[in-house]
C-alpha cells in the first residue's frame, strides 16, 4: 500500500520555531502530549495542532498506548534539508575563498 500524500513538506515544518523546540524536546525520548505541553504556554490544543504538522511532515510518529498517543521525533525526513543546505554551505565556502585569494592578491600588489 502507498503511503499517503504529506500536507505538510520537511521546511514548513520546521519554519515556526515552537516547532523546532518540539522537535528538541521529542529528541530525548517518546513522551505523551500531556508531558510535552507542560513545557509550552499554550494550551495542550495548540501543542496538538503542531504536532500535527509535525507528524504530517513526517518528523513525528505516533502510537497509542492504552488511550494514551504518544509523540516520538523521526529524523530521517531531516536528511532532505540537510542535503539542501549543503548546496549552499558549499556555494558560500566558495565565494569566502575566491574573496580570500582577491583580498591576498590586492595586498601583494602593493
Amino acid at each position: 500500500m502507498a503511503a499517503p500524500a504529506q500536507k505538510h513538506d520537511v521546511f514548513q515544518a520546521i519554519a515556526d520555531p515552537t516547532r523546532r523546540k518540539l522537535l528538541q524536546l521529542l529528541d530525548q525520548g517518546e513522551m505523551p502530549v500531556t508531558a510535552i505541553s507542560g513545557h509550552f504556554p499554550m494550551s495542550r490544543t495548540a501543542v496538538s495542532k503542531h504536532l500535527r504538522i509535525l507528524a504530517d511532515a513526517g518528523l513525528v510518529k505516533e502510537r497509542k498506548v492504552g488511550r494514551e498517543t504518544r509523540y516520538r521525533m523521526d529524523p530521517d525526513p531531516l536528511l532532505e534539508l540537510k542535503r539542501w543546505l549543503s548546496y549552499y554551505e558549499r556555494y558560500w565556502e566558495n565565494k569566502m575563498a575566491a574573496l580570500k585569494r582577491y583580498v591576498e592578491s590586492q595586498d601583494s600588489g602593493k
